[in-house]
């Protein structure tokens, strides 16, 4: 039996300070987060310094895996590179070792061959200011059908047409990657494997949003337990973080409690 290398992406308690969520990560035997520049009142927004973040992580014995993330990566200007340097400056400061790169998700950029030039461009201007870093880029296409980058597949060729492996990896997240319906997947370029499920029996699968996306349980609708296992078994050996935007999730009293459930479960399954 393989075991799951379990990580926690702050959007799992996102009310909690960065300290405390740091502390809830390391009482459920977790040593990989992720930390987001989404969440108003909360770090990074608030303007705590990346060397505390660093200070905090190191205390809690934790790798920071990624900043979750860069918005709109594949509509390249200067505004975007602007926000780019940004972020990987925070990330080299606080020790994070890679940022996620999100598609714009608008319904804009998604003809054929408008799609894979907007990520060429990106990613080749991406590259060299990643690599002075040391940082890796994590390209997550979403399943959404409005989504400018849906398919792992092309994220893919690009990178491998960029020569960029070492630079870029994938993210495989389960929820995305259902709602993509694309059946392979890339587990030697990917990078990080976000996990959730939705339970909600009533909702169709083209309907369903991040409001849906809960811990994963015996009700799983996205085959969670098979994506993980298939993903370990061709070779896959990085992290599997929690990632549930669903308001139910955000306000449960125990978070360590209902992550630690879905954890037994998911480890029973592989």
């Amino acid at each position: 039996m393989t075991s799951i290398r379990f990580a926690l992406n702050h959007m799992a308690a996102p009310s909690l300070p960065i300290d405390d969520f740091f502390a809830l990560a390391k009482s459920l035997g977790i040593d990989a987060v992720e930390i987001r520049n989404d969440l108003s009142g909360n770090a990074i927004l608030d303007g705590t310094r990346p060397e505390a973040i660093r200070e905090a992580a190191a205390r809690h014995g934790l790798t920071i895996i990624s900043i979750n993330a860069l918005q709109r990566f594949n509509e390249w200007n200067e505004t975007r590179a602007g926000q780019a340097q940004e972020l990987i400056d925070y990330a080299a400061a606080c020790g994070a070792r890679a940022l996620v790169l999100v598609p714009k998700n608008d319904g804009t950029g998604c003809a054929d061959g408008e799609r894979q030039a907007d990520l060429r461009q990106a990613l080749a201007a991406l590259k060299p200011m990643l690599d002075k870093a040391g940082i890796t880029g994590l390209v997550e296409p979403l399943g959404f059908e409005i989504c400018s980058l849906r398919s792992k597949g092309e994220a893919a060729a690009v990178i491998k047409e960029l020569g960029a492996e070492t630079t870029f990896k994938l993210v495989h997240d389960t929820f995305h990657h259902h709602l993509a319906g694309e059946a392979a997947t890339f587990p030697e370029l990917s990078g990080l494997v976000h996990i959730s499920g939705v339970s909600d029996p009533a909702v169709s699968v083209a309907d369903m949003r991040d409001s849906h996306r809960v811990l994963v349980g015996d009700d799983d609708r996205l085959d969670n337990a098979g994506q993980i296992k298939a993903l370990l078994q061709a070779g896959y050996a990085g992290p599997f973080s929690f990632e549930p935007f669903a308001a139910e999730v955000h306000a449960v009293k125990d978070p360590a409690g209902a992550l630690r459930a879905s954890m037994e479960y998911l480890s029973a399954r592989v």
